[in-house]
């Protein structure tokens, strides 16, 4: 799928990660958090912020093969908070609003996203409706030419560095898939939170870097003109966004074979019983498979970006590479673990820094369950009797 120009991209963000990255990862992930506003910034100049986004936003108007490329490519860094956080800023966060977005607010909120001038982030989830969108309970009232908006939302990456949310609420007592909207809440003024938003951290299994918080808004206002589109229509314009995020996701761990290479190079030095671990017919046959699987998810992941690129529905497509994603990756690291043994297990050995990275990628942007459900309407499984 790749031609020179993406391979270009790939090699640019993979010297970046060498240099401006991984060098400073340990640090970052024993601080629970890393410095977004700077690195945005450097990465923004780059343009790797705005791969997609239109040319006259500051991106550089390639198509979604593009940011695939950039994702596999971000999925090497030594800490995969960093990848996400920018994941989201690149695939989560701004594509309804460069696709569906007045020109004033992609001039106002996209341009700065793009140029690393601002750190953004996605307020889907909340404490009662993760996975089931339809069910989220913050809203916005009309108020004049404002909206007043009360609720929570929940698990929000980026949440507490983020100078402004892309929140999904509802906008009228309508039916669940029509009564939403997206709108673009700023979450600071002139540096300081912003009134009636309160921001509070979360600790996390894994993804230490990557800052996560609970937000709550107290009728928060908000001008009508940062509503992203047509009244109603959030939930949609979220379901096209979600494919680009999964899409994302699944790209980012086919770098997984970077953990499977490493753990080989590992046992050809670790002798037992007098002769290298790697010798092991098992382990050799499992690493195999191992990266048989690998590879099968990428033919998925390619075919899948192919057909949206083309224009296609790939709701199934991309459900699927994102639930074989997550688990595969989960489990290349649960056996790489368990072939470096007490190597493996010790807290600052990249293998169990990635065991628990990588377990969120069957959680967050839709649950294992939920992509399965997905699939199987897909499939015209559902209702049948």
């Amino acid at each position: 799928m790749y031609t020179a120009e993406h391979h270009s991209i790939m090699q640019s963000i993979r010297r970046f990660l060498a240099s401006e990255v991984d060098p400073f990862v340990d640090e970052w992930e024993a601080a629970e958090i890393f410095p977004a506003h700077e690195l945005f910034k450097k990465m923004g100049r780059l343009g790797f912020l705005g791969i997609t986004k239109p040319t006259e936003y500051g991106g550089l108007g390639l198509d979604f093969s593009y940011a695939v490329a950039a994702g596999e490519a971000m999925g090497y860094v030594r800490a995969q908070g960093v990848s996400m956080a920018a994941g989201v800023q690149t695939d989560m966060a701004t594509p309804a609003l460069a696709a569906f977005g007045s020109d004033e607010l992609k001039r106002e909120f996209l341009a700065p996203a793009i140029a690393g001038d601002v750190v953004v982030c996605i307020g889907v989830s909340e404490q009662g409706a993760g996975s089931d969108v339809a069910s989220l309970q913050t809203h916005a009232r009309r108020d004049g030419g404002d909206y007043l908006i009360s609720g929570a939302k929940m698990w929000i990456t980026n949440g507490t560095q983020a100078d402004w949310i892309c929140l999904l609420c509802n906008t009228s007592d309508g039916p669940m898939h029509k009564n939403k909207s997206l709108i673009i809440v700023p979450l600071k003024d002139k540096g300081q939170r912003a009134k009636g938003v309160a921001v509070q951290k979360i600790r996390k299994f894994g993804m230490w870097c990557s800052d996560t918080a609970q937000i709550f808004f107290d009728e928060v206002r908000v001008p009508v003109r940062h509503r992203i589109g047509a009244e109603g229509m959030g939930f949609i314009y979220q379901m096209k966004q979600f494919q680009e995020e999964r899409l994302g996701a699944a790209a980012r761990r086919l770098a997984a074979i970077q953990l499977i290479d490493e753990t080989a190079d590992y046992l050809r030095q670790r002798i037992a019983f007098g002769k290298p671990l790697l010798d092991n017919q098992f382990i050799q046959f499992k690493l195999a498979e191992l990266k048989t699987e690998l590879e099968a998810l990428r033919g998925l992941v390619y075919m899948a970006t192919q057909t949206y690129v083309s224009g296609g529905d790939v709701v199934e497509l991309a459900s699927m590479a994102k639930l074989k994603a997550g688990r595969l990756s989960r489990e290349i690291a649960q056996w790489c673990m368990q072939f470096q043994g007490g190597m493996g297990y010790t807290w600052d050995n990249p293998v169990s820094r990635a065991y628990r990275d990588f377990r969120l990628c069957s959680i967050g942007g839709g649950a294992d369950e939920v992509m399965m459900q997905v699939i199987a309407k897909q499939m015209g499984l559902t209702g049948s009797r």
